[in-house]
């Protein structure tokens, strides 16, 4: 199953930052009993992976290479691939830049990799078979997508940042089969359409008769593209269990590691003998 991170953003709301806002420290790992920060997107990774996920695709932006540095070709059980979205147009055009790798009988999870949310096994429910969003309350609908359902949890609109909101339902990912992603391509391609929003590309797919559910198995949801989201989210993992060993492990944290275990092992690089210090300290500086 793949997993769809749209990472080409700027980050314009969290600026300035010197590195890609996916990096950005969020919360911490142990490694060996030592705590170590962890990049934002890690969770959303971990997340996806406990849904079942095995092939991860970024999509970057030209400029992005720090996060190809950081996760490299692996993580935990998932392949990673890159495709470049080379012109800002939305979140639609992102995730279909993915489109070429995935066949049409595959499942496929989409996912913002600037949020936290919980339960981390959140994702497992959602089925392979049809088009379903996971969903989260929160106190202000307003700034999200929230989704309207039915009694049935059949999805009968999307309202992209209204005011007024009529659902405190709002998605955090969505999963469907890649049959479903190629004819929501289709319709994005239609003159007049090229939606920058999902909402809005969904909405016209329910109207012709297209068919969504809604799972309201979130318990909280934080949007870490924001100072204020920054805060929360740092508020909400501290709220937390402590840190914990993760198999979830960046190419560049392992990479680190093989290095200080290769320094360990050379003998020009072991603790100085008791003797060997009297030598030196009669050196000159320098010497």
């Amino acid at each position: 199953m793949w997993g769809i991170i749209p990472a080409a953003g700027i980050g314009s709301r969290i600026q300035p930052l010197a590195f890609s806002k996916e990096l950005l420290p969020v919360g911490s790992r142990l490694e060996s009993g030592v705590e170590r920060p962890r990049a934002v997107s890690e969770h959303l990774i971990e997340r996806m992976i406990a849904g079942g996920v095995d092939k991860i695709c970024f999509v970057i932006a030209p400029g992005k290479s720090d996060i190809i540095n950081y996760y490299g070709s692996r993580i935990g059980g998932a392949s990673i691939a890159y495709v470049v979205q080379q012109e800002p147009s939305g979140l639609c055009d992102a995730i279909f830049c993915a489109l070429p790798l995935i066949a049409p009988e595959e499942p496929v999870v989409v996912g913002l990799p600037d949020t936290i949310w919980f339960p981390e096994a959140a994702l497992a429910p959602l089925p392979d078979d049809e088009f379903s969003f996971l969903l989260f309350p929160v106190d202000r609908p307003e700034l999200f997508d929230a989704v309207v359902t039915d009694a049935e949890g059949r999805v009968e609109a999307i309202e992209v940042k209204r005011p007024g909101a009529h659902s405190r339902w709002v998605w955090g990912a969505f999963k469907l089969p890649g049959a479903v992603l190629r004819d929501l391509h289709a319709l994005w391609r239609e003159p007049g359409r090229g939606d920058e929003y999902i909402g809005t590309l969904v909405n016209a797919w329910l109207a012709r008769g297209g068919q969504a559910r809604g799972l309201r198995g979130g318990e909280v949801y934080v949007d870490v593209g924001t100072l204020n989201g920054y805060r929360e989210a740092v508020a909400l993992l501290a709220s937390r269990p402590g840190p914990r060993d993760s198999a979830v492990v960046p190419f560049r944290v392992l990479q680190q590691r093989a290095a200080l275990d290769a320094a360990a092992r050379r003998p020009d690089l072991a603790p100085v003998a008791a003797n060997d210090q009297g030598d030196l300290a009669g050196m000159p500086a320098g010497g």
